[in-house]
């Protein structure tokens, strides 16, 4: 099997590892890691690099000269606890989408609305993977790691892993180390037993749907539409699309402390507490791509050589053309965040995790 990343990441880019191992079993991957303990002392850029989907990376085009490590666990288990609640754990490297149809073919609802997302079970708690009004830290229960630093197996709950809007304190570790201290193992949800949709919170959604903001559908039609939804995004992998080579949304919606900062037209959402639900005052949030729209970047926007350039169908995602180095897609967020930066005074944050390379 060839090395070069490309080969593991949505973006279709990366140089070569300096080794590459498939971890296919939990006791392969614990093994490994115990084999790959973290040292504090030692730069991240020496330490191993541990991918999943491989959706939301952007990897160097030198590559990452160290050990990667290919996360390919499989396996499912149910538990039922109650007659209208199901417990559900699925190994990291699951593929999420299919997980997810498995969950709604198993009558279980909870987890339509994440439908179509790319990339595996085990990073969705990282980033508190979230879209059309749910966010996995909802109905996460506890997800299990094995800590590098501590050499250690642990089970940490929903209030432990502190989710946040796309953040959690695994991936807050994460920044704080350089490097992946805590592996995720597996992840457990409590889904509901029921044929029919949690409410639907997204106007898109509920547009699509042709129902009102907090009525309850068919799982299935949820998924179905959630799909379309995202193909029209071209945030749907499609080898043959290249609207889907990409990291999906690059930019994170911004939350601002102060909304009268921002245009009058500009959407504004409440930030809510994805456990409690509660609305966290003094917090807004807006639309990244409302903003880049705004700031004069057109779907399929590009710079230099045109090798990467925005969607053509949706100004959120940078993809690659399909002849696209790291430089290019590097060059255009570059692009794209000073422009918004300019016109609005606000400072995109990239959502991918940059390998060897940076903004």
């Amino acid at each position: 099997m060839t090395s070069d990343l490309a080969n593991f990441t949505t973006f279709h880019l990366g140089g070569p590892a300096a080794e590459l191992h498939i971890a296919e079993t939990r006791d392969d991957l614990i093994e490994f890691s115990r084999v790959h303990p973290l040292s504090l002392s030692a730069r991240p850029a020496d330490d191993v690099l541990f991918i999943g989907g491989g959706s939301n990376l952007l990897v160097s085009d030198t590559g990452f000269d160290a050990e990667v490590c290919v996360v390919a666990t499989k396996g499912v288990v149910i538990n039922d606890t109650s007659e209208t609640e199901t417990r559900v754990t699925a190994e990291a490297g699951e593929n999420w989408d299919e997980f997810v149809a498995f969950t709604l073919g198993c009558g279980l609802s909870g987890l339509e609305a994440l439908s179509g997302i790319p990339g595996s079970v085990g990073a969705t708690p990282i980033q508190n993977v979230g879209a059309y009004g749910t966010e996995v830290g909802e109905l996460i229960t506890s997800v299990e790691v094995f800590d590098r630093l501590a050499g250690q197996v642990r089970h940490l709950s929903a209030v432990e892993l502190e989710f946040g809007y796309r953040t959690s304190a695994l991936k807050r570790a994460q920044q704080t180390t350089g490097t992946a201290q805590y592996l995720v193992l597996s992840v457990t949800f409590d889904l509901h037993r029921s044929p029919d949709s949690l409410p639907v919170r997204y106007a898109q959604l509920a547009s699509a749907l042709d129902v009102e903001i907090g009525e309850s559908v068919p799982s299935t039609l949820v998924r179905t539409s959630v799909i379309s939804l995202r193909r029209s995004k071209g945030m749907v992998v499609d080898p043959d699309d290249y609207d889907t080579w990409s990291a999906g949304s690059f930019f994170t919606n911004p939350i601002v402390d102060d909304p009268a900062k921002l245009p009058a037209e500009a959407p504004r959402y409440p930030v809510t507490d994805p456990l409690s639900g509660s609305t966290i005052e003094g917090q807004t949030k807006t639309s990244a791509a409302w903003l880049i729209e705004h700031a004069g970047f057109s779907k399929g926007f590009s710079v230099g050589a045109g090798r990467a350039s925005l969607s053509t169908k949706h100004t959120l995602a940078l993809t690659n053309r399909g002849q696209a180095a790291t430089d290019d897609v590097l060059e255009l967020a570059r692009a794209v965040v000073g422009g918004v930066n300019e016109r609005f005074g606000i400072v995109l944050e990239a959502e991918p995790t940059f390998i060897a390379c940076s903004l």
